[in-house]
């Protein structure tokens, strides 16, 4: 099974899937980015997976739909609403699907499971908890017209401000309150490997490991937790990760990365342009693996994919 955040994440998901059975993996995917935006439930972790597996990212925006057309944001745009979040026409269906059902009852992890079918998702997917979580950043400086100690959403850090202004303090809430989604402990318990996906450590794994119960799941199966490191040669593949590593104290390196996962994973893999710093990860107390990592196309990230499957203890 795997730990899942947005692009990284689903890329390697989908590497995974062309060395297994789809329906031997269960992944488990961060919520803590989700959001209400013009009446609308929007998921966007488990999007980009469900879209990835479904066949069916853009791969030129590295979220939403491909072959995507504009035409609600632009007459939204023309009569003065808010479209800071781009949501295109087809990714729009998704959200109304999602709002509709949440609203007749249906819980999160229902719907997340009927839209993948939907998309022919042969994956197990799982929202990390079917309660409200959501990542909360507090600003270190003044951005436009919010000053130094702004607490803000995820989304208007990330797209509003685009993830461009520092950040003194990350946040979970609704975290404790909150429990794993049904078959999510059940999952960990009885996978035969567990892998953290190369994803942002601070908010898209952290939102996981933040509900009660999983994080000391994953450290009762520690020898069996792989996670892939999403920082390479220093610096974050796409997003604000190496940058969030080091605004909140951490280093943004392959071995702040093994600091962030020691307590719940016995394998970090790295890539090789990080195989000067395995011993570093070695001290901390993690077996290092050095291998490609940058997923750049499908074979690379079915090789990923075998040699996570082939990385335990």
């Amino acid at each position: 099974m795997t730990l899942a955040g947005g692009v990284g994440a689903a890329r390697l998901l989908a590497g995974l899937v062309q060395v297994v059975d789809p329906s031997s993996v269960t992944a488990v995917v961060n919520t803590g980015d989700d959001m209400v935006l013009h009446g609308l439930h929007i998921s966007p972790d488990v999007d980009t997976v469900t879209y990835t597996l479904g066949g069916v990212s853009n791969l030129d925006t590295g979220w939403g739909v491909a072959g995507e057309t504009w035409h609600v944001m632009a007459a939204l745009e023309n009569l003065g609403g808010e479209a800071w979040f781009r949501l295109g026409d087809r990714d729009l269906a998704t959200h109304l699907y999602r709002t509709q059902r949440l609203s007749q009852g249906a819980t999160l992890s229902e719907v997340t499971a009927e839209l993948a079918r939907a998309r022919g998702v042969g994956v197990r997917l799982l929202p990390m908890s079917d309660d409200p979580v959501r990542t909360r950043l507090t600003l270190a400086e003044t951005a436009g017209d919010l000053p130094a100690g702004s607490d803000v959403a995820f989304q208007d850090y990330f797209v509003r401000l685009g993830h461009g202004v520092a950040v003194r303090a990350v946040s979970f809430t609704g975290a404790d309150a909150a429990r794993p989604a049904p078959g999510v402990l059940e999952a960990l318990a009885a996978a035969e490997q567990i892998v953290i996906c190369p994803s942002n450590p601070i908010v898209s794994i952290g939102p996981l490991l933040a509900i009660p119960g999983i994080g000391a799941a994953l450290a009762a199966r520690r020898d069996d937790v792989v996670a892939v490191s999403p920082i390479v040669a220093g610096a974050a593949l796409k997003g604000p990760a190496d940058r969030l590593l080091v605004e909140l104290g951490h280093e943004a390196s392959v071995a702040g990365v093994a600091r962030c996962y020691a307590g719940v994973a016995g394998t970090l893999v790295i890539d090789e342009a990080d195989a000067g710093l395995a011993g570093a990860v070695e001290a901390e107390g993690l077996r290092a693996i050095v291998a490609p990592t940058v997923m750049s196309t499908p074979e690379r990230a079915a090789a990923l994919g075998r040699l996570v499957l082939d990385a335990r203890r």
